[in-house]
């Protein structure tokens, strides 16, 4: 026997699809008339053999062709009304559920997007929530439709013959075991099914955005072969479903012979022996006939319904994911005024990890200070100024902005004041203006092209066709890397944060596109406090102040003189990369 338990989820599924009642009533209403008429239909059959074929009435021979005209045009008006307001109903629900489930997503904390693949949570919004359209529109309108057309079907086979009635409805039992055997089958399958799609989505995804790596490494043919075992995989589970879907119609098929054959045996041997009239048994025969129908389609309905509802698993368990990053009960709102940062005692470890990604960070920034953090990677650079903005939050310890813990704020208004440049340029495909007023889209265009203007990006803007109406491309890809690079600073300085921070900003540029992009920042940290990651020590001589991190720890503070006198890890470091070229031993003579 299967349990079934109605879930939250469920409920706010169901709450969702009872919001549209009107519709869904009017649409119940025209699967009321299609039922109606379905009934009507076989209850015609013994007026037609016995009142014009048997007893030649021609009045009869008038009504009854105008009334079965009449039946099929209802029928035609309620089939229409049902699809057009089911699927309004239906393509509403998914609206609101697609809205749903991408509004999470992007509430969802940083760790959330480092555990998840795109291509799966692509999938979630399109095929899954597809699948779950299927069954809210097509299904439940055909399960709906259906069990209408069963209940008047019913009533006419128990109006002509009840006792033969009762002798046919012994099978029906039987009938349903295998709907339901069948359905906990198809839900187990579909999941997999969803899994698999999810699975190809986040591959292809992969595939695409790095294939000018796969190019670059020759590496078509394995990447194609992967492709192969993905869709393979999926090609095992979708037969698996096509199986169960398969095997339920034929098993309805013979069950519902079985029956049919004993009401032929039961009924004929009444119109025999004189009890019944053929037109009685006839419009009977019909009415079994056309009930098993609809009976024998519930067992596919009910795989869809269960396709259905495992992807209304996969949807919610998303929806219903708690953020680890919490907005205060009572928040207080940070004002855009130069503050002063304090990290007490902070200490990082991801996900519960033993290992700790910071341990024990004491450190004071004062307000308009411009702060380098520097040191090998993993050493806790990006971690400590991710913090910042409470893209995580810490596991020990506490950051104050102004004496006030950065957890009492909201997380809106916090963020407000603070404007991040990375290594990697996140830009839309969309317009250039559109690009740097991405934080402020009321912005006056005389805002957006003075941000362009420090940014050094005004002039290569303006050799644009479009000039600020020019689209750039998905990830900004008509553009050099140094444009993108400007476009992210402009886009910083229209923000006007008075907390900045510069997470290797030049390192994948150019000589040339790095004086460009340097004077930008210099722009950019004017009257800021700012923190500095780099890897390259020659770009932080401008910083009041160097830290250097190893391990998750700071292990060294202080100016460049400070810490170059210190012969520590900063010494190292410079040493590294300032130390002169070797001459080579094979220069050759002279």
């Amino acid at each position: 026997m299967i349990r079934f338990e109605l879930r939250q989820r469920h409920k706010t599924l169901l709450g969702m699809i009872r919001d549209n009642w009107l519709k869904l009533a009017a649409a119940m209403g025209c699967m009321l008339v299609i039922a109606l008429t379905t009934s009507a239909t076989a209850f015609l059959v013994k007026p037609v053999l016995d009142d014009i074929f048997f007893s030649r009435d021609q009045q009869m021979l008038m009504l009854i062709p105008m009334a079965v005209a009449a039946i099929y045009f209802l029928r035609g008006v309620g089939t229409y009304g049902q699809d057009y307001l089911m699927n309004y109903a239906g393509e509403s629900v998914i609206r609101r559920l697609r809205n749903a489930l991408y509004n999470r997503i992007q509430d969802l904390p940083l760790s959330f997007f480092q555990e998840e693949k795109t291509g799966v949570l692509m999938s979630r919004i399109t095929n899954d929530v597809n699948i779950i359209k299927e069954m809210v529109s097509t299904s439940v309108t055909s399960l709906l439709r259906d069990i209408f057309t069963i209940i008047g079907l019913t009533a006419v086979i128990f109006y002509r013959d009840w006792k033969m009635a009762v002798f046919a409805f012994l099978v029906l039992p039987v009938a349903f075991y295998p709907i339901i055997v069948l359905g906990r089958r198809m839900r187990r399958v579909s999941t997999g099914c969803q899994q698999a799609m999810a699975e190809m989505s986040a591959f292809l995804h992969e595939t695409f955005s790095g294939n000018k790596i796969v190019k670059a490494f020759g590496m078509e043919s394995y990447e194609k072969r992967r492709f192969a075992e993905k869709t393979q995989k999926l090609f095992r589970l979708e037969m698996k479903a096509v199986v169960v879907n398969a095997i339920s119609s034929p098993v309805m098929e013979f069950l519902a012979g079985i029956g049919i054959a004993f009401i032929i045996w039961y009924g004929g041997s009444r119109v025999v022996a004189g009890t019944s009239t053929p037109g009685t048994f006839f419009s009977f025969m019909a009415a079994v006939l056309m009930l098993y129908d609809p009976v024998k389609k519930l067992s596919k309905l009910n795989n869809k319904v269960q396709q259905g509802l495992a992807a209304t698993d996969r949807v919610f368990d998303i929806i219903e994911r708690e953020s680890e990053i919490r907005e205060p009960e009572h928040p207080v709102m940070l004002k855009p005024t130069l503050q002063q940062i304090v990290f007490d005692g902070v200490g990082l470890s991801y996900n519960g990890g033993e290992t700790a990604a910071l341990q024990g960070i004491d450190l004071r920034v004062n307000a308009g200070e411009i702060l380098a953090l520097v040191g090998m990677s993993g050493g806790g650079k990006t971690s400590l100024v991710n913090l910042i903005p409470r893209f995580y939050d810490v596991t020990e310890g506490r950051i104050l902005i102004d004496d006030t813990d950065i957890r009492r704020f909201s997380v809106a208004s916090l963020r407000k004041q603070i404007a991040i440049v990375t290594q990697d340029t996140i830009l839309f495909d969309d317009t250039v203006r559109n690009n740097i007023a991405y934080g402020k889209p009321d912005a006056p265009m005389s805002d957006v092209i003075a941000a362009a203007r420090a940014a050094y990006a005004f002039d290569f803007i303006e050799s644009f066709p479009h000039r600020f109406d020019t689209r750039i491309g998905e990830l900004g890809n008509r553009l050099s890397g140094g444009e993108k690079q400007r476009l992210c600073i402009a886009r910083a300085l229209l923000k006007d944060a008075p907390i900045l921070i510069l997470d290797e900003a030049t390192s994948a540029l150019d000589t040339e596109s790095e004086m460009l992009v340097q004077r930008a920042l210099e722009n950019l940290m004017r009257g800021r406090t700012t923190f500095v990651i780099a890897h390259r020590l020659s770009t932080i001589s401008y910083a009041d102040r160097i830290v250097v991190l190893v391990g998750g720890r700071i292990v060294e503070e202080g100016t460049h003189d400070e810490l170059m006198g210190c012969c520590g890890e900063y010494h190292k470091l410079h040493t590294m990369q300032f130390k002169p070229a070797e001459k080579s031993v094979d220069d050759g003579p002279g």
